[in-house]
């Protein structure tokens, strides 16, 4: 658990070192950019992963200014790093080149979401900036899938309300702030997060039918409007007690 309780003399050379931390995750989108030519096989396939790297970067030193990132937080950046390189084969459709690498690198992100948050809780290091850097990247990951579904399946703009549906939640909680309340711990909402990602995956693979990836993507959008109606109605409960 980090201490924040820094004096004014030493946040700048921790700031340093979770800087030079996020360089190290930099070169790592680096090497693995080059050993995946057919993912980031143009500039611009390179140009859309570093930006997005570059910001995600950003916020993380922005954020946690507070010397070494910890083993946790280190695999969630080297998901990051994976993550950039899923949004980056999506530019001019170069995924759809090698639609199976694409998709197992975006497996194996998933995977280390759990290796993470085990590594959090066995070594006592689990904080809110951990649990939110998780959190954003799952919804960013899922947001991709829907955008690679949307270009390979051509099933419709409203698969996009999969990946969309926690940014409209929370553009939502700016006029009525009492969705910003913090809600109890469920099974129900990390299962239909897991689902919406295991039936995005499913629906685009090459051997999944057009019928067959659109009932997944139906399921998972059903699940995810439950989901978030449950909590909204019990948000909105709160609230009025």
């Amino acid at each position: 658990m980090p201490s924040f309780s820094n004096t004014t003399s030493r946040p700048f050379p921790k700031r340093l070192y979770t800087l030079s931390e996020v360089a190290l995750a930099g070169l790592l989108l680096l090497m693995l950019g080059v050993a995946l030519p057919t993912l980031l096989e143009s500039a611009v396939n390179w140009w859309l992963a570093a930006g997005l790297y570059v910001l995600m970067g950003t916020l993380v030193v922005s954020f946690w200014p507070y010397g070494p990132l910890g083993w946790a937080n280190r695999v969630t950046l080297g998901r990051g790093v994976l993550v950039t390189i899923v949004a980056g084969a999506l530019a001019a459709s170069a995924f759809t080149n090698a639609i199976w690498l694409w998709l197992a690198v975006a497996v194996i992100a998933l995977l280390l979401d759990g290796v993470d948050g085990w590594i959090a809780r066995h070594t006592k290091t689990h904080t809110p900036f951990g649990a939110r850097f998780d959190m954003e990247l799952d919804a960013l990951l899922i947001l991709l899938l829907c955008i690679g579904l949307l270009q390979s399946e051509h099933l419709g703009v409203w698969v996009l309300l999969i990946g969309g549906m926690r940014y409209l939640f929370v553009a939502a909680s700016w006029p009525f702030p009492w969705l910003k309340a913090p809600l109890f711990d469920s099974f129900r909402r990390k299962a239909v997060c897991v689902w919406q990602v295991v039936a995005l995956l499913l629906a685009l693979t090459p051997l999944t039918s057009p019928l067959a990836a659109s009932l997944l993507a139906l399921s998972a959008l059903a699940t995810l409007i439950y989901s978030f109606g449950f909590d909204v109605w019990w948000l909105h409960r709160q609230h009025k007690r």
